[in-house]
């Protein structure tokens, strides 16, 4: 590193703020202006290690932005940059380490924070995508993925909210949605201007953007070069004679009800916001798949204004009560709608046979003694976690619930790694860590891969542990003390486990990739489905 650089990601302690590549609104002529003299250009070495490849743009903030590559670890990064550096870039920097510090899959990972001076730069993830902004300029979402990017942006607050900070810039522009389907949210303030509240309320309003294509913060432009937000200039919410604004469904048709008075109770600055873990809860229960959308007629999450009545656990929990009467209302009409048709059946038997229903008894299969217990149910895998303790990104955590789903059309996998099979020599390896839900006896574990060539080991343990580096690692060095034994010879691309015990019960299993296939010009593989008998 230059003998002149200053203080790097593990020195600075404050908060601050930091913009990610392809959001920002492109500088204007009434940006500040750009320094071009002693500027970067292609090919340049920052700190010896992270290369510049190419200017993307001059953010409304004066900074250069540019996509570059890590030389050391082989990926792309993107690079911010400030000139001067020094006092004039501590916000910037202050931001990127508090950004640092937590690890989600929705948030956009912070790599290095760097100040030499007359200059300083900000090494991150690179995200290939566009902005919520840029894809709701081109037409509105439809409510499913408008609920998913709820979703994502609301599990990403919590995670920044269980550490007590608050992020301060939740809107359109500081949404990345990257080519894979990713949701990502980037450019945190840690300035003292907003709160956790606050936070959550713009969760309303990225909802109602993203189903309407109209901001409904008319006090808050989404616009403004001089404010450097990324916050491109975007068409006000419809509103009436009063000003009042209007409902998402009074603005496009084929808003569902739940979705319309959700963001509208987000939205209404009468009521308290719940908590970001519990909205994002909610969301993830409303995130369900076009065709699955049973969940419609329960409602959403609502609150009100105090009220004398007795709020329910989730109310107290939330700082919210919930409108489920109707729902609960519905269940029990149709349970009794069930039991009254199984009293009917049980009438029309009657007829048919009054031995019978005067004298029931167990159906038994000849040879079947009724008082036997009934057959246990198989073994299932009811949670998975990716386990990558070497990682500092943690780009490749996600997705481990494709590995139980019951489809092979798709699944978790690798990044692609350089020069050798076992993860470029940089990594121990990558797991996906299984809970069958409680103890059971197992005899086989089948991992069906993407591809052949790919080398594995299958370890058990009795602890969980966080999701996170530390976690990770303190994961692995405990279960690699207790090995299951090697995977069976495969021609194929089926990898099979059983030297199970049959006197043991195992309830968490770690299935760990020590080499990949070649793939790409590199190496990777997926992991397609795993199954337990």
């Amino acid at each position: 590193m230059p003998s002149n650089a200053g203080p790097s990601i593990d020195t600075i302690t404050e908060g601050g703020r930091v913009t990610q590549v392809g959001e920002g609104q492109e500088a204007d002529e009434n940006a500040p202006p750009i320094m071009t003299f002693g500027a970067p250009i292609a090919g340049d070495v920052l700190a010896e290690r992270y290369e510049l490849v190419e200017h993307i743009n001059n953010d409304s903030a004066g900074r250069l932005l540019w996509r570059g590559v890590d030389v050391v670890l082989r990926r792309p990064v993107a690079v911010v940059l400030r000139y001067p550096g020094g006092d004039s870039a501590t916000e910037m920097l202050q931001a990127a380490v508090a950004a640092s510090r937590v690890i989600h899959p929705n948030l956009v990972g912070v790599y290095d924070a760097i100040d030499e001076g007359e200059r300083a730069y900000v090494v991150r993830e690179w995200v290939d995508g566009q902005s919520l902004r840029e894809i709701v300029a081109a037409g509105a979402l439809d409510p499913a993925r408008a609920t998913a990017v709820g979703n994502a942006v609301a599990s990403a607050l919590a995670a920044v909210h269980a550490t007590g900070m608050v992020h301060g810039n939740v809107h359109p522009g500081t949404i990345m949605i990257s080519d894979d389907g990713r949701v990502v949210l980037a450019d945190a303030r840690t300035d003292g201007a907003d709160s956790q509240a606050s936070d959550i309320r713009a969760v309303g309003g990225v909802l109602y953007f993203a189903l309407t294509g109209h901001w409904p913060h008319a006090e808050v432009p989404l616009h403004g070069a001089t404010a450097g937000h990324g916050r491109a200039a975007t068409p006000d919410a419809v509103r009436g004679p009063e000003g009042a604004l209007a409902a998402p469904r009074q603005v496009r048709a084929g808003v569902p009800a739940y979705l319309d008075d959700l963001t509208m109770d987000l939205l209404d600055g009468s009521l308290p916001p719940p908590p970001s873990d519990v909205l994002a809860a909610e969301l993830a229960r409303l995130d369900v798949p076009a065709d699955e959308h049973f969940l419609e007629s329960n409602g959403p999450l609502r609150f009100t204004a105090e009220t004398g009545d007795e709020p329910s656990p989730l109310a107290a929990a939330g700082g919210r009560k919930f409108a489920v009467g109707i729902a609960s209302l519905l269940a029990v009409a149709l349970v009794g709608l069930l039991i009254g048709i199984s009293v009917l059946r049980g009438d029309g038997d009657s007829d048919r046979n009054p031995t019978t229903a005067a004298n029931p008894s167990p159906t038994a299969t000849a040879g079947e003694d009724p008082s036997d217990p009934p057959a246990a149910e198989p073994p299932t895998i009811t949670a998975a976690k990716i386990i990558d303790p070497d990682s500092g990104d943690r780009a490749e955590v996600r997705d481990a619930e494709k590995v139980f789903d019951g489809s092979v059309d798709e699944g978790w996998e690798t990044q692609t790694y350089k020069g050798h099979p076992d993860f470029g020599r940089i990594k121990r390896g990558m797991g996906v860590w299984l809970d069958l839900g409680e103890p059971r006896t197992l005899t086989s574990l089948q991992v069906q891969l993407s591809a052949r060539g790919a080398s594995a080991r299958l370890f058990t343990g009795t602890n969980e542990h966080p999701s996170s580096n530390a976690g990770d690692n303190a994961l692995f060095e405990e279960y690699e003390q207790n090995p299951i034994g090697p995977a069976k010879e495969d021609a194929g691309t089926t990898m099979t486990f059983d030297a199970f015990d049959a006197d043991t019960e195992y309830q968490y299993l770690l299935v760990w990739l020590t080499e990949l296939p070649p793939s790409d010009g590199g190496y990777k593989v997926g992991i397609q489905e795993i199954k337990v008998s």
